[in-house]
């Protein structure tokens, strides 16, 4: 709907005048029009001694046509009544019940379809008179086309005996859902708080309902200066808790500027299909959420070498550890070997790694268009990925033991059926897409900073940056390309490399368990149990098969199909047998020491004076796993830590979670680790690094902690 529609229409059709048409009955009679019906009706047929009268403002509206909220959003007006001309009237106030939100061509308004009572408080001068409610309205219906309409509306009630009409149970009906407090209904709107405000400001609001929620939805209204934005709605897992966030528009045309939002009253209608409640608030200072605005002025070719130095780095990332052994043995199988054969089987490694950064990113991109959480190492929150990982490494360790002596399709060997041989550059290439896959689960110094700027940006930031990503963690193998004679003066192959073969296969072996670990926190013990079954039975297998003296083109073929069963039945185990484990587990061992991560909490515990440290990790990130056993348990952060005004929040990443994902994102940041330090100095938080280190730690809760009994320090 054109926003402006409906001024043209008012400039070319002027308004519409209906006629006036009063009764005797506890109703006035329908003002008809193409597309709508208004009256007016009362609860009661005459006025008796009362002095307060319950009349009603009854609309119906064709299917399609709407009429508007007191605060319609983006376009139109609301019904707008005059009462000049009324006896015995001495004010007449409108309630509104609560609105649904329309969305059309971009735009958000809020209003009424079908039909709609507008409930209506009327004080008589002098209870017990005759009262005439005589009403002037202006309303703009609208649906592809907007039409304003104006009209007068007359109800006659007379002195005497008054009693229930016929309209009062449709009064009460639509004064049924008029907002209130929320007594009763179980719902409490807890704070709103505003990050940013000189930049681009967010309003936060917290609410909690007994019962869960079902489809909460939040309505703001403040100064005639301001708009608001459609909110994000983000539920907790039991669904008794709703975070709504918006932007603000408008802060720059306050009179006080920005900074007078702060404390200054709102208005918030939270709708929870039937239930409603209304809160007059006023708004606080919430933490400064970081925009990167170094960012912003750094050129996209900083950040294109901050991309390849990330990406160089993760080489060197425990994560990436369990690759080298196909890379070590890869380099030594070229030992002696043609400068062109070299050349080619390293690029074909360092094409098969940029391919498949390309192919996370248009995976992250159609994630992003979806509208749902995305991030740096989120395919290792889905069962299926682990189990394909866990396959596909045990493969590779079998081979290396020299379990494969069956016949596999050619895709396959090049896969996995000659890892660290002569292979063909299918196989090399698979040996990079590989490395990339196991890499994922891992952040390095310039990585976050690389990736929190692609996935804030468009299609073509995340293009370019995957790219140059990709490139970084090829770089090695770009550089043995470029200079072959490094690896041709290794030793030629021999008897040695068995041995080699070996030690090396145990380590993918240990990659598989850890895998394996990771895959038990999302489909529990079990479950997992049986896929390591499973797949220790198509080790097994493959072992037996090694050793068969009928060995031949066609058994191997046969276990060709043996393995595929073995793979279909892992694959299948999470439909079978999944449990998800309970979330108390995500804290593990630490139960006694962390609590949950509650975001809506961090800004009340530090203007309690406390300081709060949040650590966002999951199971599967090793630099995670790297930072808590040298850093977050070493003697010096432990003790630290263990203070009783320092509060450890822990955001298990394991599984998607919307929630921990949209924090991340509020930071710019879509990978982990990821840590935080608040306090009474720095309410708005101080990021850590990546990697971290008991410095870094201890001096930032020092930080977060100075001026501790300073009431000024306070974010509340």
């Amino acid at each position: 709907m054109n926003k402006f529609l409906f001024l043209i229409i008012f400039a070319t059709l002027g308004f519409i005048h209906t006629p006036s048409n009063a009764t005797d009955s506890p109703a006035s009679a329908w003002v008809k029009t193409d597309y709508t019906e208004v009256r007016l009706i009362s609860a009661v047929t005459n006025v008796g001694d009362k002095k307060q009268i319950p009349l009603g403002l009854h609309f119906k509206l064709k299917k399609g046509w709407k009429i508007y909220w007191r605060s319609p959003g983006d376009a139109g007006f609301p019904p707008r009544l005059s009462w000049a001309g009324s006896t015995n009237l001495a004010a007449a106030d409108i309630q509104w019940p609560a609105p649904k939100r329309f969305a059309v061509l971009g735009f958000d308004t809020q209003g009424y379809k079908d039909e709609v009572v507008f409930p209506l408080r009327t004080t008589l001068l002098k209870p017990g008179s005759a009262l005439t409610a005589a009403a002037k309205i202006d309303y703009l219906a609208c649906k592809e086309i907007c039409i304003p309409y104006r009209t007068k509306l007359s109800l006659a009630l007379f002195a005497g005996p008054s009693n229930t009409s016929p309209y009062a149970h449709l009064i009460n009906r639509f004064q049924a859902l008029v907002p209130g407090d929320g007594q009763g209904l179980g719902i409490t709107i807890k704070e709103a708080f505003v990050s940013n405000i000189k930049s681009k400001p967010i309003l936060t609001v917290i609410a909690s309902s007994v019962t869960p929620f079902k489809a909460p939805d939040l309505f703001v209204e403040g100064s005639r200066d301001l708009q608001f934005g459609k909110p994000q709605t983000v539920t907790s897992k039991a669904k008794t808790e709703a975070k709504f966030t918006l932007p603000v528009f408008g802060l720059k045309d306050l009179k006080g500027g920005p900074q007078s939002f702060v404390k200054s009253p709102i208005t918030l209608t939270l709708v929870d299909q039937k239930r409603s409640i209304e809160k007059n608030i006023d708004v606080t200072a919430g933490p400064q959420i970081k925009q990167n605005r170094a960012l912003d002025s750094e050129t996209i070719w900083q950040i294109i070498l901050f991309a390849l130095l990330g990406g160089l780095i993760l080489n060197l990332m425990p994560c990436v550890l369990p690759v080298l052994s196909i890379k070590l043995l890869g380099v030594v199988s070229h030992g002696g070997r043609d400068k062109k054969d070299i050349r080619l089987s390293f690029i074909s490694s360092a094409a098969g790694i940029i391919f498949s950064f390309l192919i996370i990113a248009a995976g992250l991109l159609l994630l992003k268009s979806a509208g749902l959480s995305i991030g740096w190492g989120i395919q290792f929150q889905h069962p299926w990925f682990l189990i394909m990982m866990a396959v596909v490494v045990t493969l590779f360790a079998c081979n290396l033991w020299g379990f494969f002596e069956i016949t596999l399709p050619r895709w396959i060997a090049d896969i996995g059926g000659h890892a660290g041989q002569a292979q063909g550059l299918g196989g090399h290439f698979s040996t990079g897409m590989l490395a990339t896959l196991l890499a994922t689960p891992c952040s390095a110094p310039f990585l976050g900073t690389a990736i929190g700027f692609a996935l804030s940006r468009g299609a073509f930031e995340i293009w370019v940056i995957f790219t140059a990503l990709g490139f970084g963690l090829a770089l090695p193998y770009i550089l043995i390309a470029l200079a072959p004679g490094l690896a041709s003066r290794l030793p030629r192959p021999g008897a040695w490399m068995v041995i080699l073969r070996k030690v090396l296969g145990f380590a993918l072996a240990i990659t598989t368990i850890w895998l394996l670990s990771v895959l038990n926190s999302l489909i529990g013990l079990v479950a997992t149990s049986l896929c390591a079954l499973i797949l220790f039975a198509m080790t097994i297998f493959l072992l037996f098969k090694r050793q068969s003296p009928e060995t031949s083109p066609a058994t191997g073929a046969a276990g060709w199909k043996a393995i595929s069963v073995l793979t279909i039945f892992v694959f299948a185990v999470p439909l079978w047998l999944a449990k998800t484990p309970e979330v108390s587990a995500n804290l593990g061992n630490d139960s006694e020491m962390w609590v949950r991560f509650d975001e809506s909490k961090i800004h009340q515990l530090v203007s309690e004076g406390k300081t709060v440290f949040v650590d966002v990790t999951a199971d599967w990130c090793i630099t995670c796993q790297v930072n808590k056993k040298l850093v977050l348990n070493s003697s010096a952060v432990e003790k630290k830590l263990t203070n009783d005004n320092i509060i450890r929040m822990k955001a298990d990443w394991t599984r998607p979670n919307k929630i921990i994902a949209e924090y991340l994102a509020t930071f710019g940041r879509y990978a982990i680790p990821f840590n935080v330090v608040y306090g009474p100095s720095v309410p708005s938080g101080i990021t850590l690094p990546e990697l971290l280190t008991n410095t870094a730690v201890l001096g930032a809760i020092q930080q977060a902690q100075q001026n501790t009994n300073s009431p000024a320090t306070a974010t509340r």
